[in-house]
């Protein structure tokens, strides 16, 4: 798509979203929330849309990943096979909605986002410990590819969802779970960046922009993310969730 159709104030605009974005999908997910709007705004067919909300949002969970393995955070030997996990399951999900109609998706969506939000409000303080075989294998076996699925699919609220079952099956405090959902959330994006890359649908230039804002606010994320209250996480999700399912209804009502 060709950047002279975007005004200086609407690129600049995606830039900062871009920025705003890439903080939030570091510390809680959702940024998609704010990324995918912004371009609907912008007057971008929906599929591409899609697309380059992919593409953009790439950019934000890879610096994270990168950032907390150099912090020594993660181990690749913990990771490899969920990672393989929500690449595959994206690239289902990312086959699949080049296909069908993404408004079926938004009674689904509302529900879930919902489930989330009440979630983080009255579920207890993870204790730790040792971790249960059967959540383990749910987690690995069936959450991370759904998951992935679903950000394949369509995305916004990916980052919460992976962080929501690593609380939930894992049994991992709120900020370990957080570190976790980065690299699972980064390779949902890049499958399905190179789905919709195989099908033409990103709108690379404008993707850039957003990119580089999501250097920046992905940067910031991190470093916040390792010194954060977990309450101030956990009030994040809520919002974000909160916020989603807000859109989502207005969205329908707009139809």
């Amino acid at each position: 798509m060709d950047l002279a159709n975007y005004s200086f104030e609407i690129l600049t605009f995606l830039f900062i979203v871009g920025m705003v974005a890439g903080f939030l999908d570091t510390l809680v997910g959702g940024g998609g929330l704010l990324a995918v709007p912004a371009l609907l705004l912008s007057g971008m067919p929906p599929i591409y849309v899609l697309g380059t909300n992919k593409f953009q949002g790439s950019m934000g969970t890879g610096i994270a990943t990168l950032l907390l393995f150099r912090k020594k955070k993660l181990e690749w030997n913990t990771i490899k096979y969920l990672m393989l996990a929500s690449f595959i399951g994206s690239v289902i999900g990312g086959v699949i909605v080049q296909f069908v109609d993404t408004k079926v998706l938004s009674f689904v969506i509302p529900i879930v986002l919902v489930f989330i939000a009440l979630y983080f409000i009255i579920s207890p303080k993870p204790k730790g410990g040792p971790q249960n075989s059967v959540s383990n294998r749910s987690f690995e076996k069936y959450a991370v590819p759904s998951i992935g699925f679903y950000d394949g699919m369509f995305g916004p609220g990916a980052g919460s969802f992976f962080v929501m079952t690593g609380v939930m099956l894992k049994k991992l405090e709120i900020i370990q779970a957080t570190i976790l959902a980065k690299p699972l959330n980064f390779a949902s994006n890049i499958a399905g960046f190179i789905v919709f890359f195989s099908f033409g649908h990103i709108a690379f230039l404008i993707g850039l922009i957003m990119m580089l804002g999501q250097l920046i606010g992905s940067f910031c994320g991190t470093h916040y993310l390792l010194k954060a209250n977990p309450k101030v996480i956990r009030f994040l999700i809520v919002f974000m969730s909160l916020s989603m399912l807000a859109r989502y209804i207005y969205s329908l009502g707009s139809y």
